[in-house]
């Protein structure tokens, strides 16, 4: 008899393929393949580290280009994005349109790097569909090891496709928890997505 039960699919047990250590940090590179929503992060021509990134819409897209590592911020908010604060009441807005007697906080962008003014990697969710403003998100478990393999300086390619798509970016991890509903915005607007980005959703 066949069971009619629904099998959920089941996460990978990590977000991220590794290949070995980094033993020259002057020596990496990153290259992003839009159409793969894929991040390869090689040494020299050797690769270290792949995992797969959310991407811009095409009314906001990701950027195209070679680009330079900058401005990496472990506990960055947006300067756009984010929610108007009085007292209790968390209404999500941006940045220009603050109302009088409210604060602004941004939304929690942790484990940053830049690589175009207004753009770059943090974590968040990452959705099989392009989803953002054009910054590239990194699962949130992941994010930080990102972080801390990237110089300052490090050169960034981002283009439609990658000769990488076909080999190492044939079995990227993908996530599964993109669609899963977000910490309340009391949290979001917190310390704690910043302090604990693996263990809170946004």
């Amino acid at each position: 008899m066949v069971s009619c039960k629904t099998i959920e699919p089941e996460a990978p047990a990590s977000m991220a393929l590794r290949y070995g250590a980094i033993t020259n940090p002057a020596n990496v590179k990153v290259k992003v393949s839009l159409n793969n929503r894929a991040v390869y992060v090689l040494e020299g021509d050797e690769p270290r580290f792949v995992t797969a990134v959310a991407i811009g819409t095409p009314s906001d897209p990701t950027p195209t280009g070679s680009f330079k590592a900058f401005n990496k911020l472990p506990r960055k908010r947006s300067g756009t994005y984010g929610f108007f604060v009085k007292g209790d009441e968390i209404i999500p807005g941006k940045s220009s349109g603050l109302p009088s007697g409210y604060k602004y906080v941004g939304y929690p962008m942790p484990w940053w790097v830049e690589f175009k003014t207004g753009y770059g990697f943090h974590a968040g969710a990452v959705w099989p569909t392009p989803r953002t403003h054009g910054c590239l998100r990194l699962h949130r478990t992941v994010a930080k090891e990102f972080f801390e393999m990237i110089p300052a300086g490090a050169t960034i390619q981002i283009d439609h496709s990658q000769p990488e798509d076909a080999t190492i970016g044939k079995n990227v991890p993908r996530p599964t928890d993109y669609a899963d509903p977000d910490h309340p915005r009391s949290v979001l607007i917190t310390d704690a997505p910043l302090d604990r980005t693996s263990e809170i959703l946004f």
